[in-house]
């Protein structure tokens, strides 16, 4: 598996699927939900309310993840995950892992060979950046996966800087 940084724009990744960092509602927020439902438009929400009148009633569980279609984006599916907020009374981080690993297999259940994964709870979940980073970069090393291509997209530099650290750490 190759592993890659990209600064820049998840919405506009081509490939297969894009991680998204949904809440657990899966009807759309800020961050990288509220990109993702605006420029893949409302087929995702569309699907995204077939889930939760099915399988999802209460919503998606915190490090579960589920796919609808992309929409109007360049990739053709969407993986969304839930991710933890960050507690500094509560060790979170097998939550946070699940992201990624959940996410890998519902990529791989796609046949997809491709994903882009944001940082998951580094923004407003308030999960330190370097913590996040290596816990996503070690995870997703060590997660079996027919995907061959993993992108970490990331808008802000500090979140790019954080994960170029995790990538060149021997313990990620």
């Amino acid at each position: 598996m190759e592993i890659t940084l990209v600064r820049g724009d998840i919405t506009e990744q081509d490939v297969d699927a894009v991680v998204n960092a949904a809440n657990s509602s899966l009807m759309g927020g800020g961050g990288v939900d509220g990109a993702i439902h605006r420029r893949g438009g409302p087929a995702i929400l569309a699907d995204c309310r077939r889930l939760r009148a099915s399988h999802y009633g209460k919503g998606l569980a915190t490090g579960q993840a589920v796919a609808t279609t992309a929409g109007e984006l360049p990739a053709r599916w969407v993986i969304h995950t839930v991710g933890p907020v960050h507690s500094v009374t509560e060790d979170r981080a097998d939550l946070l892992a699940s992201c990624y690993r959940e996410s890998l297999r519902v990529a791989d259940e796609l046949g997809a060979t491709s994903v882009a994964f944001p940082a998951v709870s580094a923004g407003i979940y308030g999960w330190p950046l370097d913590s996040a980073a290596g816990i996503a970069v070690r995870t997703v090393r060590a997660t079996p996966t027919r995907v061959s291509d993993v992108r970490f997209v990331l808008l802000r530099q500090d979140v790019y800087a954080a994960f170029e650290r995790a990538l060149e750490s021997p313990g990620s």
